[in-house]
């Protein structure tokens, strides 16, 4: 089923609805665009930061720690 037959048929499905089921559907879908567009912009600043030189510094830093100064090893 392509895409625009699907957004026909829940176009049709929804008008049957009564008012407050209408309102819960807006609701739900409301929320799943949140998520969406939540998950997309996450992926977007992961994109920005994975390719951001700002904390190349810290690869010429000398370890200040290394596993000899562990007291509990797991």
């Amino acid at each position: 089923m392509n895409r625009e037959i699907l957004i026909n048929k829940t176009i049709n499905n929804i008008s049957l609805l009564p008012d407050w089921r209408l309102i819960e559907v807006s609701d739900y879908i409301d929320f799943l665009l949140k998520t969406y567009d939540d998950k997309k912009l996450a992926e977007g600043i992961m994109k920005l930061t994975s390719k951001s030189n700002s904390f190349d510094f810290l690869n010429d830093e000398d370890e200040l720690y290394n596993e000899s100064d562990l007291i509990e090893k797991f």
